[in-house]
């Protein structure tokens, strides 16, 4: 999975993420999106899998994305600038929040909305914990992605919570699913925020989306 970018683009893609990124605007409904004025790609994934911890890591600040060990604590989409050449979307997390259902709900239908109609979502970095694999919900945000033709693909999240064997199985099983799925990217990265396991591919993967 390591092979597919070459030492110099690894570097090339560190040094980019050296460039700034900032909070730009929280984002409760679709009427509030920012201008679809450049290149734009998200993080999704079930609360609790690691988004906000994992945004942290690749920019290495401890406080860009807001990390709880509440699930449910990013509630709205949190857009940041990086760069001036690409937007970068926090998701709220989906399966389980310690909210009123009604504002889950409501959480919930903005989310798709958004994955379903943003003209310049380039990809999904679909967020899996790797001690659970794809769960129901992962797999109807899978759906939804391939009827909206959004490219997406699978970030194995806390990596190092597992053993190497346990590991391999997971993906081997994600990897067959993959195979069902139109929008879904064959490449899987391996990640740990903690032990900054996959950071460089991750960042390797974004930076190919932007235009120089």
């Amino acid at each position: 999975m390591s092979d597919k970018f070459t030492t110099q683009q690894i570097a090339e893609a560190n040094a980019q993420f050296l460039r700034p990124i900032n909070f730009m605007l929280s984002v409760a409904q679709l009427s509030q999106l920012p201008d679809a004025d450049r290149d734009e790609i998200a993080f999704a994934g079930r609360s609790n899998v690691g988004k906000s911890s994992l945004i942290n890591a690749l920019f290495n600040q401890k406080k860009l994305a807001k990390t709880s060990s509440t699930p449910g604590r990013t509630q709205q989409l949190n857009f940041f600038d990086f760069d001036g050449k690409l937007y970068l979307v926090d998701l709220p997390g989906y399966g389980y929040a310690q909210a009123p259902e009604k504002l889950v709900r409501q959480w919930q239908e903005i989310l798709k909305a958004y994955l379903r109609g943003r003209p310049n979502l380039r990809r999904v970095f679909l967020l899996i914990d790797s001690r659970h694999g794809i769960k129901k919900e992962d797999a109807e945000i899978m759906k939804m992605l391939d009827v909206a033709a959004v490219p997406y693909q699978i970030v194995l999240t806390k990596a190092d919570k597992i053993s190497s064997a346990e590991l391999d199985k997971v993906v081997t099983t994600v990897s067959e699913e993959l195979k069902k799925h139109a929008a879904a990217l064959v490449d899987i990265i391996i990640t740990s925020s903690e032990k900054k396991i996959g950071l460089d591919i991750c960042k390797a993967e974004i930076c190919s989306l932007i235009d120089n």
